[in-house]
């Protein structure tokens, strides 16, 4: 509507309407929205009583929308002072919801269940296909379907692979507990603890030149890569010293880890008494193997060197060597590699200032702890 158009839907109070209205504004005691359609119609009354504004003056005067006032005019006309005056429902709150307590435990229920045998996981629109067969709704959208399904945590596209322990397994907590009692001992330079894992790393080299990162665009590397073998990573972790030392090697057999047995026991603690030692159940991890690459009188002296402690099968959570790999992965080793020599150098210099920086581990699980929060891997005795 053009300024200075007569208006299509006319405002004309009674007295008793311009008394309510002016009552309202008098007490403010209202919401914002009434306040505000009240002194519109105020504005735009044209009996004896009232200014008969123009729209565009009254919004001006109120700081609001043309659109505002014509739809208030037309609302009181046609629907009347109350409706007008009341906030109007909008109707995807007045519609029913698709879902209900019951068909959104279906729902849920269909989600956690297992997909069909030619699907991986459950996808949306196979979701929305399958709950109208199952008669759960009549209908539903994928876009409802994901509404629900993210009101309640559920993701059926994603899974994560974990170390699942086996219940009540007497072996399994007697190891854990072992392992904990070694984690809480006090700090002693003549018995260091010390904890040992293995990984690997894939060397890839790049075979077109990556571009560098610029502002506003972050750095491209091309998808094809060029393999260049596989190279094992030794951690040897002190957490309670605050040192660490990852030895690199072609590979990780018995001789390779005896020999890192030997360098932890004659270089890296030379004057500790005993060393406890903490390590998963690896085949190789055990004395037998310093027999497999020493004369048998070096080999009894350094197995004496240990104390051997074995992480439970299925629990190899409990090595802190783990955790500080983790931190080597993410910091250092999430790229790509090309070779050996690249990989020692990047490796040796991140172990470098760890060790400089002192970065130890707070481990705070206890056996306790174990005992109340993994409860059922312990055994009921009757």
């Amino acid at each position: 509507m053009t300024r200075g158009c007569k208006p299509k839907y006319v405002v004309r109070l009674t007295t008793e309407e311009r008394e309510h209205l002016e009552g309202m504004i008098r007490t403010g005691r209202q919401a914002a929205y009434r306040l505000l359609k009240a002194r519109i119609l105020l504005k735009a009354d044209v009996s004896s009583d009232g200014p008969g504004w123009e729209d565009a003056r009254i919004a001006e005067a109120l700081e609001t929308s043309l659109s505002t006032v014509f739809r208030t005019r037309r609302q009181l006309v046609e629907e009347g002072l109350e409706a007008t005056l009341a906030r109007k429902v909008p109707a995807s709150l007045s519609q029913p919801r698709i879902f209900d307590g019951q068909a959104e435990a279906k729902l849920i229920a269909l989600a956690c269940s297992e997909p069909p045998e030619e699907y991986t996981h459950w996808t949306l629109r196979l979701l929305e296909k399958r709950v109208v067969e199952l008669g759960i709704v009549e209908q539903a959208s994928d876009t409802t379907i994901q509404r629900t399904l993210k009101k309640n945590a559920l993701k059926p596209h994603r899974n994560r692979y974990w170390v699942i322990p086996p219940k009540a397994n007497a072996g399994f907590v007697a190891a854990m507990e072992n392992v904990l009692d070694v984690y809480t001992r006090p700090h002693d330079q003549n018995r260091p603890l010390v904890c040992l894992d293995e990984t690997s790393k894939q060397l890839t080299r790049e075979t077109r030149t990556p571009i560098p990162m610029q502002p506003g665009r972050e750095a491209r590397h091309d998808y094809e890569y060029e393999r260049a073998g596989v190279a094992s990573l030794f951690m040897l972790f002190a957490p309670l010293e605050g040192w660490r030392h990852v030895e690199i090697r072609d590979r990780r057999t018995a001789i390779d880890y005896a020999h890192i047995l030997r360098d932890l026991a004659d270089l890296h603690f030379p004057y500790a008494e005993k060393i406890d030692l903490v390590q998963d159940n690896l085949n190789t991890h055990n004395p037998a193997s310093l027999y497999e690459a020493f004369p048998p009188a070096q080999a009894r002296r350094i197995a004496q060197r240990f104390e051997w402690h074995y992480t439970p099968k299925h629990g190899s959570w409990l090595n802190i060597a783990e955790c500080e790999l983790s931190v080597l992965a993410r910091q250092c080793l999430a790229r790509r590699i090309p070779d050996k020599t690249m990989l020692k150098a990047e490796v040796d210099a991140w172990t470098t200032n760890r060790n400089s920086q002192r970065a130890k581990t707070n481990w705070q699980f206890t056996t306790q702890d174990a005992r109340t929060k993994l409860i059922r891997l312990y055994p009921q005795i009757e």
